[in-house]
């Protein structure tokens, strides 16, 4: 499919929060829609928004391509399952011309693998060299129970189309307490004795679920010194340009990442922000304080307000966040759910 010419962005100053950190990624999700419902993540029964209140394709373009004027370098497109949404392509396809200007460093995703079988090899097309699939465990069964809906098969065989196509994968994994605490050292050498990077995530007390997340929650401390036993981890200055922190594991050659929010914050290096497929700009994850860019981005065919939005919106990006799992209360920290703001 043949997209239309766009004039080359214009470059305008960085954008730099109060604390001095540069934001360079941007997590953009496009959908909060998802053909899974991982317990941790959404509830059985999600009300999900009605299509009107998406940004568009072609708006979802020009948000991204004002940030890559400001320093964006590193586009995440996220959900929901960013692949579900409708002529998701176009928008790949649109935003490849910042890769071919140099803009833009890097354009990539985070999926669930289910679609991926479909859509890897015009992925690679489009430019994308690394993907992030989310796998908490190889069983079938608990895959099934965990995603609800899921089927393991069908996300192994698009691991296999992506890698055909010449992606790099990289897996994710929640750490769910009493669920995959015994799969730590299968998923590791799966992982790499597929060349792919193994990533475990703390479990982030956003929105209501099912179930106690106190109870699914396992430190990363734990896993770490777990994956110790029968790994020697040895810790590297690698790093994607998002929050994990790599090891290598010594019997495998590959790395393992972990992603920390509540034993280990991430914030002294933040920079990111997020956009909702509503067009909603949060500046950190785990705060509520948040910036409309829908109204300035339908209110002119120009970029002005626009840009004016984003920038107020960085000059109030917090420090850090205040992510914890409530004990007592047993709440989550923020009534939004994951999917809302993209995983």
């Amino acid at each position: 499919m043949n997209v239309p010419a766009t004039p080359a962005i214009k470059a305008t100053p960085a954008l730099v929060d109060p604390f001095g950190r540069a934001i360079t990624y941007v997590r953009v999700s496009v959908t909060d829609r998802c053909d899974f419902r991982c317990v941790y993540c959404m509830s059985e029964e999600m009300k999900f928004l009605p299509k009107r209140d998406l940004l568009s394709l072609e708006e979802l373009d020009r948000l991204c391509s004002a940030f890559v004027a400001r320093g964006t370098r590193k586009l995440r497109i996220t959900g929901g399952e960013p692949l579900v949404r409708r002529d998701i392509m176009t928008l790949f396809r649109r935003l490849s011309r910042h890769l071919a200007s140099g803009a833009l460093k890097e354009l990539t995703l985070t999926t669930n693998g289910s679609l991926l079988s479909r859509y890897a090899g015009e992925l690679a097309d489009c430019g994308v060299r690394r993907i992030n699939v989310s796998i908490d465990t190889l069983d079938p069964m608990k895959f099934r129970e965990i995603t609800r809906r899921g089927d393991l098969s069908v996300v192994l065989a698009g691991l296999d189309a992506a890698q055909k196509a010449g992606l790099a994968v990289k897996i994710n994994a929640v750490a769910l307490k009493g669920v995959n605490e015994r799969e730590v050292f299968d998923l590791v050498r799966f992982a790499h004795g597929r060349g792919m990077d193994m990533t475990f995530i703390e479990v982030m007390p956003l929105g209501e679920v099912e179930g106690e997340r106190f109870d699914q929650y396992w430190p990363l401390s734990e896993v770490r010194a777990k994956l110790s036993e029968q790994f020697a981890l040895e810790a590297t200055d690698y790093s994607t340009g998002g929050p994990a922190r790599y090891y290598k594991a010594a019997e495998t050659g590959g790395r393992i990442g972990f992603i920390t929010p509540l034993t280990h914050n991430f914030c002294e290096s933040c920079n990111r922000v997020r956009v909702t497929c509503t067009g909603t700009l949060y500046m950190c994850l785990g705060q509520e304080d948040a910036a409309d860019l829908r109204a300035p981005l339908r209110a002119s065919p120009t970029d002005e307000k626009l840009h004016e939005a984003i920038e107020a919106a960085i000059r109030r990006k917090p420090k850090g966040h205040d992510f914890i799992i409530d004990r007592a209360t047993r709440q989550p920290a923020l009534a939004r759910h994951m999917s809302v703001t993209g995983g």
